[in-house]
């Protein structure tokens, strides 16, 4: 059996710090692709209370103005956490623009207590290797 190394062919930055959020909008931390031919944004889920969370991905070229990526620049897409069911998961959306720097958004409506959730912005395809 052949062993991968995928420990060091990637790098994980925190975007969104764990936090239970009501509504509101929250920015997460923007994330430097620069060196990196991919990315992965992993949003985590926990408990749920009430609110509907719904979570994007904005991207910028200067690290100051930052648009939605849209559809065509995103792998795959996120659910708007809304229910008990939501929690307790994780949702995984590549990013396929070409900007430099991304991050995590979250936006909550009617969520007077709100649910915990978190995300990091995973870098994959390294220019140099190891990580």
């Amino acid at each position: 059996m052949t062993v991968r190394d995928l420990k060091n062919n990637i790098d994980a930055a925190h975007s969104l710090e764990p936090a239970v959020r009501p509504t509101g909008t929250y920015n997460g931390t923007s994330v430097d692709l620069a060196g990196y031919h991919a990315a992965l944004l992993l949003l985590y889920v926990g408990a749920y209370t009430n609110g509907t969370h719904t979570p994007t991905l904005e991207h910028s070229d200067d690290n100051v103005s930052f648009t939605t990526a849209s559809a065509a620049e995103l792998d795959g897409s996120f659910t708007p956490i809304n229910s008990a069911g939501s929690a307790n998961s994780v949702q995984r959306v590549g990013y396929r623009g070409s900007k430099r720097y991304v991050r995590a958004v979250m936006t909550v409506a009617s969520g007077a207590t709100g649910a915990a959730s978190a995300a990091l912005i995973v870098r994959g395809m390294p220019v140099t290797q190891p990580v």
